[in-house]
């Protein structure tokens, strides 16, 4: 299958942020329903959800929001994405059967050990590699070392976060081939979303998939 890396801009908090990331290219919008500067509380984002068209995928981002809540939002066709310290058990069963991403934040002085049985118990799951910063848990624009899941990347279908900027994005992409990038600070300007940063973004992503061959790599979940 063609290698074409997916694109997520994170932290929505307005029609107008959807606007600007859909016509920047963004494969994916995702909206912060957990505490967070950019939250956007779980009722307001009918509305928020209501700017996206269809074909971009909409991504409610939560660390720990009711069940009753997630279940909803699953039900209503938008993609969870597990941020916070859930257990295998909870993302299946709120996820409904359907897939998911799920966040694991990385410490240089305390690499992820890649066994088999620790990611088979989210069968339904895309992985997402975040940085681990003190009382975050994302957004931070805190890059990690890549090399840390270079063996994972090669394995299974993952999505790279922390710290990716329009500069450094490319170099990411041509190193792991991730199924998808995740940005939120880095197409901000004094905390507000960036068009032009935006449009830098994706146009650095795409320059990197051109310059790779068609390879052919792990099926995704259908997201």
């Amino acid at each position: 299958m063609s290698g074409r890396t997916r694109i997520k801009f994170c932290g929505m908090t307005s029609a107008r942020d959807v606007e600007l990331a859909v016509d920047a290219g963004a494969d994916a919008i995702g909206a912060i329903v957990s505490p967070s500067e950019r939250r956007v509380a779980v009722a307001a984002l009918p509305a928020l959800l209501a700017a996206v068209p269809p074909y971009v995928t909409a991504v409610a981002v939560s660390t720990g929001e009711t069940d009753a809540d997630l279940a909803a939002l699953a039900a209503s066709g938008v993609l969870l994405q597990f941020s916070g310290f859930e257990t295998p058990e909870r993302c299946e069963s709120l996820a409904g059967g359907r897939p998911y991403v799920k966040a694991f934040h990385l410490r240089p002085d305390e690499p992820l050990a890649f066994d088999a049985a620790r990611f088979a118990a989210y069968p339904n799951a895309l992985v997402l590699f975040d940085s681990s910063v003190a009382g975050a848990f994302g957004g931070t624009g805190t890059t990690f070392d890549w090399s840390l899941v270079a063996g994972f990347a090669r394995a299974r279908p993952i999505v790279m976060s922390g710290g990716l900027t329009a500069d450094n994005v490319g170099a990411c992409v041509r190193a792991l081939r991730p199924y998808a990038v995740d940005v939120r600070s880095g197409i901000e300007t004094a905390g507000t979303k960036d068009p032009g940063k935006m449009r830098a973004f994706v146009r650095a992503v795409r320059d990197a998939d051109a310059t790779l061959e068609t390879v052919t790599v792990p099926a995704a979940p259908n997201v």
